[in-house]
């Protein structure tokens, strides 16, 4: 108990040295007493989660920021990915928390937000990380060269993640993709899963939970290089019941049945593809492994700017921009989403600047997340049948954005 109370005098304490200012005002408009934080006073979203909103003085001025501390002791409360339902689709957060009729949520990963260096090709909206849904594995990462974002801190790359266990913990790990496709020959290594950008002379797997959106962009760019051109070798097989029904020379688009996987490859996996035929025998096996052995429930993509109560070396410190922000704290029983006001006038934070805000929040681990038009922090009142917005969307509405973090209560 001692331990707690000095850790929460520190946290404090860490506020008001980083300017929280008396009368901060919140994106709603809405009092204290009927949901809304007023100068860092917390609120109660529902059991085990609550919401405050503060100003704080950065390089640049003054940046709003809103927290949502999650309570993970808390049984009544969970946590878990929101998106469209496949992976290759956009829906802004307020949409996709009122779907799964969560709390409170924030937006996640990057994305495959445009293609303007391949014409013609579609973007997919499609998340750089791993996913992982209510124990589901969604997809795997892109190549570190094919994602969106702020460069990567050195030691971290795609795979890295935040999520929930089935123990309750919060934490970050990385998700590596494990996967084979079985054929008469042997097995041909599986390099993607439901991934927008396959790695040069790679086969990946396409399945229901992909969507119709074309897979022309899995052979775009280079490991190292996001806009270099689409690849001129492809091939695509279509896998169902344990044989080849169906190929094609180049990626299509149109949603895949349930039971069926469809394989591209590029380069050297497009000429081990051509190998095999219509009937052929053909097996496909996946999934996602942590570095720690307790399975994760909930993951998604986001790059790490805080280890163990500190700063990562190598942070952008002169950039600011509206970000959002995922930590982890009280061993992995505390979950807490950050996002910075876009609002006019309101400063953005640069990546260490955010780094160092969390530490102070008490995160002994964090993670950024997508920012800039896509960062959005909302809340569900009880007996509202909405999300509200809390921040300011910098674009001035929300963005769709391929998933989101969401946060669920009973009781």
């Amino acid at each position: 108990m001692k331990n707690r109370f000095v850790r929460a005098r520190a946290v404090l304490t860490a506020l008001t040295a980083w300017g929280v200012l008396a009368g901060s005002g919140v994106a709603s408009g809405a009092t204290a007493q009927d949901g809304t934080a007023r100068a860092g006073h917390a609120v109660r979203v529902a059991p085990g989660v609550t919401y405050r909103a503060f100003d704080l003085a950065v390089g640049r001025g003054t940046a709003h920021a809103h927290l949502l501390t999650v309570d993970l002791t808390d049984r009544r409360v969970a946590v878990d990915l929101l998106y469209p339902g496949v992976v290759g689709a956009r829906a802004p957060v307020s949409r996709l928390a009122d779907a799964r009729s969560a709390v409170a949520a924030v937006n996640a990963d990057f994305f495959n937000i445009t293609e303007t260096q391949h014409p013609g090709v579609e973007a997919t909206g499609a998340p750089v990380g791993p996913a992982i849904a209510s124990g589901r594995h969604l997809k795997a990462a892109v190549p570190d060269g094919q994602r969106f974002g702020p460069a990567l801190p050195p030691g971290t790359n795609t795979e890295d993640v935040i999520g929930v266990g089935f123990d309750r913990r919060a934490r970050l790990d990385r998700l590596s993709l494990r996967g084979a496709v079985l054929t008469p020959a042997g097995a041909l290594p599986l390099k993607g899963l439901n991934q927008y950008a396959l790695p040069v002379n790679g086969i990946g797997a396409f399945t229901s939970r992909w969507g119709p959106t074309s897979r022309v962009r899995a052979t775009c760019g280079t490991d190292t290089d996001r806009a270099a051109p689409c690849s001129t070798e492809t091939y695509e097989l279509t896998v169902r019941q344990g044989r080849v029904t169906q190929a094609t020379q180049v990626p299509g688009r149109g949603g895949i049945p349930r039971g069926t996987t469809t394989l591209v490859g590029r380069e050297e996996g497009a000429r081990q593809l051509r190998k095999l035929h219509v009937g052929d025998r053909v097996r496909v096996g996946h999934a996602l492994t942590g570095k720690r052995p307790a399975p994760l429930r909930f993951a998604v993509g986001g790059f790490p700017i805080v280890r163990g109560d500190e700063p990562l070396a190598g942070l952008d410190t002169v950039t600011p921009a509206v970000r959002t922000a995922a930590g982890v704290g009280a061993g992995g029983r505390r979950l807490l989403l950050l996002a910075l006001d876009g609002a006019p006038g309101r400063a953005g934070a640069t990546v260490r600047e955010l780094a160092g805000l969390m530490v102070r929040l008490g995160a002994r681990d964090a993670v950024n997340l997508d920012g800039g038009g896509s960062s959005t922090l909302v809340t569900r009142e009880p007996g509202s049948p909405g999300s509200t917005v809390r921040n300011h969307p910098s674009a001035g509405a929300e963005r769709p954005v391929p998933n989101g973090i969401g946060v669920f209560a009973r009781g």
